[in-house]
């Protein structure tokens, strides 16, 4: 049922640089929000789209610029950039009451979303979510000679275990200060449901509970996964992701 229904997936690019894919379908629609450097064809992406086609529920994928099928360059991107595509895709590509499912930096802008457009959220899942992430996880991790070089260079090269090096700009850290949302109460007007694995290098599960303590609203869960990793993408993971869906109703 799932691949049948799949099929009727659309696709397109928005104002001819965003790529997006949208199943039609019953509400409260689903959005995804991908992390930093990955796409809409992760596995956790489609995993959901595979389980909304099949349930007949509306979702939405899509890439920010540079990311992807998207136009642009990676490294010309800021949070306020991307966060200015979510808001672009959503208020186009959406109609009523969403679930916002942000992985990892797509936890930070689906936040900075749900500010923008709070009547319209219907639920918040937040996958290993790392809001403020440029200020309070990688920059404390950067030695003396990394942060000479990103202020004086503008921009620094970071292995990476999922690729290439990611360039980080001093643009996005700058911008990252000023978009941040943990220096004060969140007000989610809408169930909060986060997945956090244990064993994250990137974004440690105690960042997670600055999150929860940040949420003033009440209906506020972590799950913590003893061995999970940054991605959550085995078959238990999104198992346990689809099921945090359906907890939340639609």
């Amino acid at each position: 049922m799932s691949s049948e229904t799949s099929l009727q997936e659309e696709v397109g690019h928005l104002h001819g640089r965003l790529a997006w894919a949208r199943l039609p379908g019953r509400g409260p629609g689903v959005v995804f929000l991908s992390g930093f450097r990955s796409d809409m064809q992760g596995a956790k992406a489609l995993a959901l789209r595979n389980h909304c086609a099949a349930g007949g529920r509306a979702f939405l994928r899509f890439d920010y610029s540079g990311h992807g099928e998207s136009a642009g360059r990676f490294e010309d991107g800021t949070i306020s950039d991307w966060a200015a595509d979510a808001l672009l895709v959503f208020d186009a590509l959406t109609e009523g009451p969403q679930i916002l499912v942000g992985s990892s930096m797509g936890g930070w802008i689906g936040l900075l979303l749900a500010n923008a457009r709070p009547a319209r959220l219907a639920g918040f899942i937040g996958i290993a979510p790392a809001p403020d992430f440029t200020e309070l996880l990688m920059w404390p991790a950067f030695s003396d000679a990394q942060r000479a070089e990103l202020m004086d260079q503008g921009v620094l090269h970071l292995p990476s275990a999922y690729g290439e090096p990611t360039p980080v700009t001093r643009a996005l850290f700058e911008d990252g200060r000023r978009r941040s949302v943990l220096d004060r109460p969140l007000s989610l007007p809408c169930p909060v449901r986060i997945l956090q694995g244990m064993a994250d290098p990137d974004v440690p599960w105690r960042h997670a509970l600055r999150l929860v303590d940040a949420l003033s609203h009440g209906d506020v869960r972590l799950h913590l996964i003893k061995d999970g990793d940054h991605r959550l993408s085995r078959a238990e993971d999104l198992r346990l992701l689809t099921e945090t869906l359906d907890s939340l109703g639609g």
